[in-house]
């Protein structure tokens, strides 16, 4: 067996079933060969978003695979590669390589030198009869630890070398650690003892599958709830205790209880400082005390001082920490019994001061007003949604109320434009019985947007809403001169039309009366097994709820 053939039946080995590529690389063949479903894209960082998506909805069961060739096209997949990795995304990434001869000197791209401080691992096949244990390394990167994405790259010289004689690929396995018994006690008393604590809950708890141990512990001690971005549907948002989602927009009741908080619980998390996570309250006083369970030690202390640090497995940790808590009298849970009624109150509050513009009847539409009929429209235990960069991610965020397990797709420590597409795709192939949607704006388009033509052609149904205002509009306030003196901020399209060029379904919507008609249409479109975009003409929007 040559490597390219012994990549392609590791592969099959760890039950992947799918290979998001861009030519030209033999493992394309190889895993066709295997009867591994091969998704051709129009650019590699789509194919790139697509594994994204992939590993994230399979919770890593299953691993989003892309490859591509070497030179222009690892060049290309540079930005893909780094937003997994900002993310913190297992994916497995497969560039050839040049001749070994060759691949140290100008100007030719090395993956393995240009990648290793973007992925989790990055090494390269030099020769057949390594194969084997690099392969083992890789998969074992990819199951344990942190999750991020890992890259193989593969000279051309070695594709055809041959591996060692009866070689058989073992598959890996996932080997979960839990925090130390002591850390437990120490975190479990400070937290029972809380009189107003606040659960903060992020990615780490999709990949743990701990959303049932979360809601355990936050409905026996009466703990409000608030989410990362990327954390968002870890704790149904209709629930009583859910203050919703942070980030850079976020609703009245994630700032308030974080403020008033006297005991912090981040699952999960990482606490990383960015401008798009959950707003942390200074604490210049250290009034506060911070709990603080990740899956990775170089968290802790990095970027916000912490009490208590719990280590390992998101699942294990809420299971350690609920049982010990168990000891513990009831009664600062009991106190918090009418918990859920403050929480509505504000959020109440909150919501009517934004109704005029989720309810408004003007046009050009406002964007908040689409957002507020999908919320409504949809079956949201079926709808895995996710949001671009910039203002529809603002828009999104607090307004959409996720209630099932890994339904919303959240992202923001790097802000690529055009991720949204791609992570909609590889949704929908990871969970074609979902109704799967982007909300992008006409400057993500424009990065990304050729790729709609990749939903058609491989028939991936999914739903494209598109924010349409002719402006780079979270840009207004801080490009004024640029713009009057040369329009810097203004761009233009005709999008549905090109949804329909495509082979799709594309619509363009300027009256607010038509938003909930034009929703059914282009959902019944993707019902029918065609990929839908809907063009929403609006107004150039910039308020953000930032409480």
């Amino acid at each position: 067996m040559n490597v390219v053939d012994a990549i392609a039946h590791a592969m099959k080995a760890e039950g992947i079933d799918m290979l998001f590529a861009y030519p030209v690389n033999p493992l394309i063949e190889a895993a066709a060969k295997l009867d591994i479903r091969t998704v051709i894209v129009r650019q590699e960082r789509i194919g790139l978003h697509m594994a994204d998506a992939y590993s994230r909805l399979s919770s890593g069961d299953k691993i989003g695979v892309f490859c591509m060739q070497h030179g222009p096209g690892a060049e290309n997949a540079f930005g893909g590669v780094a937003q997994a990795y900002s993310e913190s995304v297992p994916i497995l990434v497969i560039p050839a390589g040049y001749p070994r001869r060759l691949a140290h000197y100008y100007p030719n791209f090395n993956s393995t030198l240009n990648m290793q401080h973007i992925t989790k691992w990055a090494e390269p096949i030099t020769m057949g009869k390594a194969a084997p244990e690099v392969l083992r390394r890789a998969f074992f990167q990819l199951r344990n630890g942190r999750p991020g994405p890992v890259m193989l790259e593969v000279p051309l010289d070695v594709m055809n070398e041959e591996v060692p004689d009866n070689w058989k690929y073992v598959p890996s396995f996932s080997a979960k650690s839990a925090p130390a018994p002591d850390d437990v006690a120490s975190a479990a008393k400070a937290l029972a003892s809380a009189e107003r604590p606040v659960i903060y809950a992020g990615q780490g708890v999709h990949y743990a599958k701990a959303w049932d141990e979360l809601k355990a512990l936050a409905e026996t001690w009466n703990i409000p709830v608030t989410t990362s971005i990327e954390g968002k549907s870890a704790f149904p948002e209709n629930h009583p205790l859910s203050l919703g989602s942070g980030g850079r927009a976020n609703s009245r009741q994630v700032k308030q209880y974080l403020n008033d908080a006297d005991v912090i619980f981040g699952v999960g998390v990482s606490f990383a400082l960015t401008a798009f996570g959950v707003p942390m309250p200074a604490n210049k006083d250290g009034s506060k005390t911070l709990i603080h369970a990740t899956l990775d030690p170089m968290d802790l202390n990095k970027d916000v001082p912490v009490q208590h640090g719990l280590i390992g497995d998101a699942k294990l940790t809420l299971q350690a920490l609920s049982a010990e808590m168990e000891s513990y009298s009831k009664t600062p849970a009991e106190q918090r019994a009418g918990e859920p009624e403050k929480i509505a109150a504000i959020r109440t509050q909150w919501h009517n001061e934004w109704l005029p513009k989720l309810t408004s009847n003007d046009t050009p539409i406002n964007p908040y007003r689409v957002i507020a009929e999908l919320d409504r429209l949809v079956d949201k235990d079926n709808v895995i949604i996710t949001h671009d960069a910039g203002s529809p991610r603002d828009q999104t965020t607090p307004f959409w109320e996720s209630t099932a397990p890994l339904s919303y797709i959240g992202w923001g420590k790097t802000t690529q434009l055009g991720y949204g597409l791609g992570l909609a795709m590889g949704a929908k192939l990871a969970a074609p019985e979902k109704l799967c949607i982007n909300v992008w704006g006409d400057a993500a388009i424009g990065f990304t947007g050729m790729d709609f033509e990749t939903a058609v052609r491989e028939n991936i149904p999914i739903l494209s809403i598109l924010f349409n205002n002719f402006s780079m509009a979270i840009e207004i306030p801080i490009m004024p001169v640029s713009q009057e003196k040369y329009g810097a901020i203004e761009i233009s399209g005709h999008y549905a039309d090109m949804a329909k060029a495509f082979g799709g379904y594309g619509e363009r919507v300027t009256d607010p009366s038509d938003i909930v008609a034009a929703l059914q249409r282009g959902i019944e479109a993707t019902r029918n097994g065609q990929a839908a975009l809907l063009e929403f003409i609006t107004s150039q929007e910039i308020d953000i709820s930032n409480e």
